[in-house]
């Protein structure tokens, strides 16, 4: 299937809703590795999609499964903020939905609370080219699969052309220095720049880990060792404070969805989202010039040298408190099988990166030059528990925003930086004892 520009900019919606028609046919014909059980239904909770054909493409797939199982799937969504601590009760209590669509190395925090998917990952892979060696990491605890991982949702810097070029750059800064000189004209210019401070479980995190590794700084060592109290760690505060000296107001209260609202809504030139903040701009027709001003491009090089960017993951997880095991498997399955996964990602208008290989060439990825900085999330992903394994440890110090907690602390001025530099010295410790 060719996908073009016009195609994708009109609508993902649109662009789903053929593919589904295209697809119901051989969605009625359903044999697989695994048998649902009798009278199965299902619960998935996943977080509220911020692309429309992500949503539209998803639920048709569902109910094609449903079409060809008789298993009832029942989809809840809460927002990115909430997915993880209603995720968390589900798995103390033994109760509530049977799959959900988490984040990071969530799974982590109560892998004795997961049906185990070795089998189902294997098959995946097999199938499908092999796992990413970053989504992988996400979804093995030991020597086991917990979880399996759905997509990387790439992040990457946006910013209106027009104001960069007026702030007297012809060419977007590629090291910090530059961005941070950009920084400072584009609020000289009256169009400021706005990165979260905030809680925000995907943009905040994203910020705050390319601020630590860009400068060489790592929470942690290989063997998990607590390093956050570091030269090169002070160093990213002092970067971050110049940032955000020069950011829009408030930025320390930003959710997932507030820098969308202010790019949107033109009151900042320049942070960092997914390709949805594109799409959000280019299906709205009162947003036609803002559309057409949007460029992306991957975060600076800072003093280490080489690019280091967090993207949010996002895994399927499935709690040994369901009664119907095989039809949560069942599920995932047909979710990624080529015929449906593909689907998926071009309704979703590439806001989806594949963790499997043989997705990586869909043509989505060529449709727009908007799509480019997104393509390799998954390949160039760095997990958030660098330079550390994943696990409870990482899990519990990423749910509980240490990092970015240390970077808002020291930026609005309530901690020094050394201050802050202990204080997230301690909360690590907590969870790498």
């Amino acid at each position: 299937m060719t996908i073009t520009r016009r195609t994708l900019v009109a609508s993902g919606a649109a662009l789903a809703t053929g593919l589904l028609l295209s697809g119901t046919a051989l969605a009625q014909d359903f044999s697989g590795p695994f048998t649902p059980e009798e009278g199965a239904s299902l619960r998935l909770l996943r977080w509220v999609p911020f692309v429309k054909g992500d949503e539209e493409t998803w639920n048709q797939l569902t109910k094609e499964f449903t079409d060809a199982t008789g298993v009832e799937v029942r989809i809840d969504q809460e927002s990115w903020e909430d997915v993880r601590p209603k995720a968390a009760v589900a798995a103390n209590v033994g109760s509530g939905p049977d799959i959900v669509m988490g984040w990071f190395d969530d799974p982590f925090q109560y892998p004795d609370k997961l049906v185990d998917v070795t089998d189902l990952a294997t098959t995946l892979g097999e199938r499908s080219g092999g796992w990413y060696p970053g989504p992988q990491s996400y979804g093995m605890h030991e020597d086991k699969w917990i979880a399996i991982p759905i997509a990387v949702i790439g992040n990457a810097v946006v910013y209106r052309d027009s104001m960069v070029k007026a702030a007297g750059f012809e060419e977007f800064p590629q090291d910090t220095e530059g961005f941070l000189n950009l920084v400072k004209a584009l609020k000289e210019n009256g169009t400021p720049a706005g990165f979260p401070h905030g809680k925000a479980v995907g943009d905040g995190n994203n910020y705050a880990h390319w601020l630590l590794w860009s400068h060489g700084a790592k929470a942690v060592d290989e063997n998990g060792e607590v390093t956050i109290n570091s030269p090169e760690t002070k160093a990213a505060i002092e970067y971050a404070t110049q940032l955000y000296e020069n950011f829009i107001p408030g930025t320390e209260s930003w959710l997932d969805i507030n820098n969308n609202r202010a790019f949107l809504a033109g009151e900042v030139a320049l942070t960092a989202n997914g390709v949805s903040v594109y799409y959000a701009a280019a299906n709205d027709p009162a947003m036609k010039e803002i559309a057409d001003d949007i460029r992306t491009t991957n975060f600076p090089i800072g003093p280490v040298g080489e690019s280091v960017e967090l993207h949010q993951i996002s895994s399927l997880m499935i709690f040994d408190h369901t009664p119907y095991p095989n039809a949560a498997k069942a599920y995932v399955e047909w979710m990624l099988r080529p015929e449906n996964y593909n689907r998926w990602i071009e309704g979703a208008s590439a806001y989806v990166a594949p963790t499997l290989k043989a997705f990586s060439d869909n043509p989505v990825w060529e449709a727009h030059p908007v799509h480019a900085p997104y393509q390799k999330a998954s390949e160039n992903l760095r997990a958030n528990g660098y330079a550390g394994p994943l696990g409870a440890a990482s899990a519990g110090a990423m749910a509980d925003y240490v990092l970015v907690d240390m970077f808002a602390e020291a930026v609005t001025g309530q901690r020094t930086p050394e201050e802050a530099m202990e204080n997230a010295e301690r909360r690590l410790q907590r969870y790498y004892r």
